[in-house]
């Protein structure tokens, strides 16, 4: 008896951990934010540039906890001349790469925006994704404060464009100096100190306990990993603490960092902006090239979670000066400052402020295919509707599938309407239009005289030649022209 042949192994369709599919709702939301944020950069002077996703991984630069391998904290690769690529983690190393290699060609100042996708080799959670949208807006060759203080006004600015009222957001500004000085001041030693930066920076999130914690041996997450910490002294904890508790001359540093402080102050309060940006000693920011003043954008407004319990999305957007990264590759110093935002997470946060809107996408109008051998008289209506602008399309399922399933197919596209011509209505030089939201509510209708109004309203006959116009003002009629 001959073996029965192996069925083929069907693949198991699998999304990565910590990353995300978008649907057309999401998508136009984040166009929607993209747009109002680019505005407001532009208003601000600064143009767009692009760099690619993939950068050469020196070029990105050991910022990320990537103690062992290239790829720790980053996505690496070896090219086929065995140098190690990486995708980018941020919107920032990418643009001091780009700022060095085109030195000699630059406006200085270099004022320029950039968004796109950055990605994290990290453990994800929620709340956490290894793929993200940054959008930055920077300033290179600029050394005074007044452009550090001109990102905390931007960041402002972009909030309210944003549709998030004054008093539910804050910028927080305070000087990278101030932990620096602390950390010469302990005698820190430098392969600790981006791990006692990151263990600061979670501040927010964690708490001082939790911040003790990772700067002493280490934390147990609720999940029951664990995460080693800079194994600081006590003495050494202790002095961190003080000095993101604002206590004074808690640095050495810290006079140089007060000074810069206080001129980012005087400049956001002349500019009539000191009720939105704030000095706050708890600010760091977790990446290890930043050399001066640091800023975040926090959310205070609180949201309920699925269980009724108080949620902060706290931070959502935040920067700060980092003079030496652009020197990495020209060997003599210079200033820049930038500012990033975080689309994805501050469009989860506008959504739950019903900022943004959570409704499907409309669709197109469905053009149906009454007779296959008619195909090309249906073609035609729906290239007059699109010659008009009007968004449409050809039903291209199965040409044996019958009206109601095209139909059902349009409903699901959330198609304000779709296009009917039978052998009957050829014959007069007519089309039949199927509204179909109006259809959709006469479910809900229970006066009888109301419901057979809005039944004859929902599908209506008009000459073909009027088909374009008759859509228009169906539209129109929606609110949706």
């Amino acid at each position: 008896m001959a073996d029965k042949p192996n069925k083929p192994t069907k693949l198991k369709a699998r999304l990565p951990r910590g990353l995300a599919d978008r649907g057309p709702a999401e998508i136009a939301a984040t166009r929607h934010m993209v747009e109002a944020i680019r505005v407001v950069f532009e208003r601000y002077g600064f143009e767009p540039v692009e760099t690619p996703a993939i950068e050469y991984t020196d070029a990105l630069g050991k910022f990320l906890p990537d103690q062992d391998r290239p790829n720790e904290g980053v996505f690496s690769f070896q090219d086929d001349d065995e140098q190690w690529l990486s995708l980018r983690y941020d919107l920032t190393a990418p643009l001091a790469r780009y700022v060095a290699e085109n030195f000699q060609n630059l406006p200085l100042p270099y004022r320029s925006y950039r968004f796109g996708w950055v990605f994290r080799n990290e453990k994800p959670g929620p709340g956490r994704f290894r793929q993200f949208m940054q959008f930055d807006a920077d300033t290179v060759g600029a050394p005074s404060m007044a452009a550090d203080a001109e990102m905390c006004m931007l960041a402002a600015d972009t909030m309210e464009a944003l549709g998030i009222p004054r008093g539910s957001y804050a910028v927080k500004v305070n000087n990278r100096k101030v932990l620096d000085g602390a950390m010469d001041a302990l005698q820190i030693p430098a392969e600790k100190r981006l791990t006692t930066m990151r263990a600061v920076d979670k501040l927010d999130r964690l708490g001082i306990d939790g911040v003790r914690m990772l700067l002493g041996k280490g934390r147990k997450d609720e999940s029951g990993d664990f995460t080693k910490g800079a194994e600081l002294t006590d003495a050494q904890i202790a002095g961190i603490v003080a000095a993101i508790s604002g206590a004074p001359k808690a640095t050495g540093g810290a006079t140089a960092a007060d000074q810069e402080l206080s001129e980012i102050a005087s400049l956001v309060n002349a500019a009539g902006y000191g009720d939105r940006i704030r000095i706050d000693k708890t600010v760091v920011r977790g990446l290890e090239y930043y050399t001066g003043p640091v800023y975040e954008v926090e959310l205070t407004f609180e949201i309920k979670d699925e269980k009724g319990r108080p949620v902060r999305f706290g931070s959502v957007g935040g920067g700060g000066r980092y003079d030496g990264l652009v020197s990495r590759f020209r060997g003599e110093p210079v200033p820049a400052t930038g500012f990033s935002i975080g689309v994805s997470r501050l469009q989860a946060a506008l959504a739950a402020l019903g900022k943004l809107g959570e409704k499907a996408v409309v669709g197109p109008v469905v053009v149906t295919v009454f007779d296959r051998d008619r195909i090309a008289d249906f073609q035609r209506m729906v290239a007059a509707l699109r010659a008009a602008n009007i968004r449409a399309e050809l039903y291209l399922g199965n040409p044996k599938n019958n009206i109601g399933t095209q139909l059902k197919y349009a409903d699901k596209r959330n198609s304000p309407c779709a296009v009917i011509q039978g052998g009957d209505e050829k014959a007069r030089g007519e089309v039949q239009i199927k509204d179909l939201i109006l259809g959709a509510t006469l479910a809900a209708t229970k006066d009888r005289d109301e419901y057979l109004k809005k039944q004859a309203e929902a599908q209506f006959a008009v000459k073909e030649t009027a088909l374009v116009e008759a859509v228009r003002n169906l539209l129109a009629k929606h609110k949706l022209g």
